[in-house]
């Protein structure tokens, strides 16, 4: 896959009325996650969700070529990992609303036997958790809810599915969630928590809006999901790059998404770091 594909959620028509428990799925008001699936084409969002997309597009019109670089690069880092490094368990925290290919069937094309969990607190993803849960016959899948701001917990509930085996190598994955994270949650703190109770040869792969190419333009979408009710702070590369403390990265470093080990069947990127405005990376633990 390459950062022109699209891959939104499949429902026949865009939501427009909010159901029961409108307030537990925050149908009320903009979604980071469904806001996402709209930058997506997908359908999985509400009135209330595209009137705040379209804020943000009309700040940054390329929100959606970074959406979609973004999944490329999660499909991208997955096939490396499972191709290349040889992993066959993975766990996805932040999964976000599901969409197709999701995370085990990329890695399980490679690894049939792949094994994948996926983690996050939102209720509207257990909605659609189903979708993630449909494994090849000698994988498996596996789906928590789980707040990362809790790793601890986090990991204790992925465990005890026994998905997972963390005495062996595991791919973590936590693209595109770091941002909604601001420093007072301590993200910093919440990845070294959760790399060290990984075995060594695992590795870490995460995506992060930046501010670097356009500040002014970044404060203001910001703004855009803070005033949502979504607390969100995006990071220069260094601050990035801080991430992957005490990890080894992998070629080609902390770089603009579209730029991490492009597949050369995708041709040349036509985007550029600016239309991206996001760092990506992949790192091993020792």
């Amino acid at each position: 896959m390459d950062e022109r594909e699209t891959a939104g959620s499949e429902a026949a028509e865009p939501l427009d009325e909010p159901a029961a428990g409108a307030d537990r799925l925050r149908q009320d008001r903009p979604h980071s996650a469904r806001m996402y699936d709209y930058y997506l084409g997908g359908k999985t969002n509400y009135a209330v969700d595209r009137a705040a997309a379209e804020a943000v597009i009309r700040q940054f019109p390329a929100i959606r070529t970074t959406a979609r670089v973004n999944r490329a690069f999660v499909h991208r880092s997955a096939r490396f990992l499972a191709r290349e490094r040889g992993i066959t368990q993975f766990l996805d925290i932040g999964t976000g609303i599901p969409t197709a290919p999701n995370l085990h069937e990329v890695v399980q094309r490679e690894v049939p036997q792949a094994r994948v969990a996926y983690a996050d607190n939102d209720p509207i993803v257990l909605v659609y958790a189903d979708s993630l849960l449909g494994s090849s016959p000698e994988g498996r899948t596996d789906y928590v809810e789980a707040d990362v701001s809790e790793p601890d917990a986090l990991m204790a509930a992925v465990e005890a599915t026994g998905c997972l085996d963390f005495k062996r190598p595991v791919g973590l994955s936590m693209n595109a969630l770091l941002h909604f994270l601001p420093d007072d949650r301590d993200p910093y703190g919440v990845v070294a928590a959760l790399t060290d109770r990984l075995a060594p040869g695992s590795y870490l792969s995460l995506s992060h809006c930046t501010p670097d190419f356009a500040p002014e333009v970044w404060a203001q979408i910001v703004d855009i999901y803070v005033k949502g009710g979504t607390p969100t702070q995006v990071r220069t590369r260094e601050e990035v790059v801080r991430f992957f403390d005490g990890l080894v990265l992998e070629e080609p470093g902390v770089v603009v998404a579209h730029q991490w080990r492009p597949e050369p069947a995708s041709g040349p990127s036509l985007v550029t770091d600016a239309e991206v405005s996001l760092y990506a990376g992949v790192a091993r633990k020792e």
